[in-house]
Parts: structure tokens; C-alpha cells; sequence
């Protein structure tokens, strides 16, 4: 048996990552100027005419491959010593394998640096306070690019603590992700109003293998499309509980304004919603919550018109 025969799949297998590669990059065959053979066994002839035959181009075959290995990592090395002069053109850039993210509300996962981002990065991305009154934050880092907390790599964990109360929604709280060239995350949460800031620092690649990540990726492929059903039904789940706590302070403060049938109808719609969020239809819980809206306008509206009267109350015409 011939040496090409036995080494067939290793030559496809190696095609394949550099399929993936250029639909990450984002490039078509025809945008890469040229094709550097690296290593030993890119000496067979076998391997230079698959390569060749992709790129539609022949390969540059001129420089020793083991050599090539050695003179990236000299000028990767001199980069990085600072040892840089003018009209240098020399772009080694490392990437971030798996994405980064943050955890929400609902068990979901939102990314902050996708995945094949160049390092060094940075990415900011700000967020908001769930419930009225709250001071504190937990903030979990995760790793991977499914949609869920519980699919994903668990990286950290820290709180952001000591801002003052406000009502849900109103707190703006950023959290920032930055990765240095050596692949070390920090990650930093300050609430704006108050300048009260927490951070972590972590190592994403620690523990992580080539195959880890392969397995991750694959595992997203495959369940793309249940994932981002679980995360449409959590999304309108997390938005049912707003609504509905935000619905009830209103009731609270403001039950008066409404008769007893208008009063009974609201707290009706709302424990509709209540059942149907613990329900799998994320299109009927959508529709529950715009039932309840479209119930609580009136409420809305007078709550809006006593507190302008409130605001108005004892002022002269010239001090509005």
C-alpha cells in the first residue's frame, strides 16, 4: 500500500480545519494571496497537491517547512519584546478559541468576546438591576457557545456590591471583558451612578485541550436549533416575572384607581400569565404578556395622570 493511500484521511482531516478556518476568517479562496507549507510532513508530494489543488495555486514549496516553524516563532518572539520599526507589516495575531460570556437572568448565557476575536481585546457591555431595591450583582463568567449557563464552561464567579437602591431597570451597570496578549481574562463590573466596581482575573485556556474545544463546537453545531428554542421559551419566562412584578407594585401603589371589575380582570390576566409561563410555548406566553399589557393601559394611563397632578399640586402657572 502506498504512502498516500494510508495517509488519505490525515491529509482530509487536515483540509477540513482549514475549511474552517477560512469561513471563520470570513475569506474565499480567492482573497488569500498565497499558501506557506509548514512542517515536515508537508514535504509529500501527496500533501502539496491537495493543498494546491484547494487554493487552486501552487503551495510556496521554496523554504525548508521545519525552518518555517522556527522563523514564525522568532519574529512572533521579537513582536512581542517590542522590537518593532517603522514600516513593519507583521500580523501574528493569537484568537480566542471558545466565546466569552456573562450570565442573565433566566440561566442564559450572553457572549461578550465571540469567539476567533484577535487578542489583545477588550468588550464592554452593559446591563441592569432585576428586581427594585437591589444593591448587588452576582456576575458569573462562562466560556463556550452554547446558550445556556448549564452547557457552558463555568470560569468565575464574584459580586458587585455596595450600590445604592434603585428601582428595576434604572441601575446601568457595566461589566468589561479584556484579554491581554498572554490570553489572561479580566473582567471588571462598575455601576456608573456610583462608581462601585468589582473585578476577577482568570485564565480561560487553563484545564482546556484541543479536543475539549473541538467537542464544545461540535455540541454547539448540533444543538443550535433545540438551544435557541430553550432560550426564546427562558427569554419570554424571565420577561413574564418583569412584567408581572412590576404589574403588582403598580396594583400596590395604585389599586385604587381602578373599579373592582377592572381590578379583578387585571389580577385575572396576570395569573393567566402566571400559568402559561410555566408552560414549553414561548409563542403563547409572548402572546399572554401583549393580553396583559393591552389590559393594564387604563392603569397606565391614570397612574400617569395622578402623577402629574401630584408634580403640578400647589405650583403657580409660571413655576411650570
Amino acid at each position: 500500500m502506498k504512502l498516500a493511500d494510508i495517509t488519505k484521511h490525515l491529509v482530509a482531516k487536515t483540509l477540513n480545519a482549514v475549511k474552517k478556518a477560512m469561513r471563520d476568517a470570513k475569506l474565499a479562496i480567492d482573497e488569500v494571496n498565497g499558501v506557506v507549507l509548514v512542517g515536515g510532513a508537508t514535504r509529500m508530494p501527496h500533501v502539496r497537491k491537495a493543498v494546491g489543488d484547494y487554493f487552486d495555486t501552487v503551495p510556496h514549496a521554496d523554504i525548508d517547512p521545519d525552518k518555517v516553524v522556527a522563523l514564525g516563532a522568532a519574529i512572533q518572539a521579537n513582536l512581542l519584546a517590542g522590537n518593532t520599526a517603522a514600516g513593519d507589516e507583521w500580523l501574528l495575531l493569537d484568537v480566542i478559541p471558545l466565546s466569552l460570556g456573562v450570565e442573565t437572568m433566566g440561566g442564559l448565557v450572553e457572549k461578550i468576546i465571540p469567539r476567533n476575536t484577535t487578542i489583545p481585546c477588550a468588550r464592554a457591555q452593559e446591563f441592569t438591576t432585576f428586581k427594585d431595591g437591589q444593591t448587588a450583582l452576582a456576575v458569573h463568567v462562562l466560556q463556550g457557545e452554547r446558550e445556556l449557563v448549564s452547557t457552558c464552561r463555568s470560569l468565575a464567579r464574584f459580586e458587585l456590591r455596595g450600590f445604592e437602591p434603585m428601582a428595576a431597570g434604572a441601575a446601568r451597570i457595566r461589566i468589561t471583558y479584556q484579554v491581554d496578549a498572554d490570553g489572561l481574562l479580566s473582567v471588571a463590573a462598575r455601576e456608573m451612578r456610583s462608581g462601585v466596581q468589582a473585578e476577577i482575573s482568570v485564565k480561560p485556556a487553563y484545564g482546556l485541550g484541543d479536543e475539549d474545544i473541538s467537542r464544545m463546537l461540535k455540541e454547539s453545531f448540533e444543538t443550535a436549533q433545540i438551544d435557541m428554542q430553550e432560550r426564546a421559551l427562558r427569554e419570554e419566562q424571565v420577561e413574564a416575572e418583569r412584567i408581572l412584578l412590576a404589574t403588582q407594585a403598580a396594583l400596590d401603589g395604585d389599586a385604587d384607581l381602578l373599579s373592582s371589575e377592572e381590578l379583578a380582570a387585571v389580577q385575572a390576566q396576570m395569573q393567566e400569565l402566571r400559568d402559561i409561563a410555566k408552560g414549553t410555548d414561548h409563542y403563547a406566553i409572548k402572546a399572554a404578556l401583549q393580553k396583559l399589557a393591552d389590559g393594564t393601559e387604563e392603569l397606565a394611563a391614570r397612574r400617569m395622570d395622578r402623577s402629574v397632578r401630584m408634580a403640578l399640586k400647589g405650583k403657580a402657572l409660571d413655576q411650570i
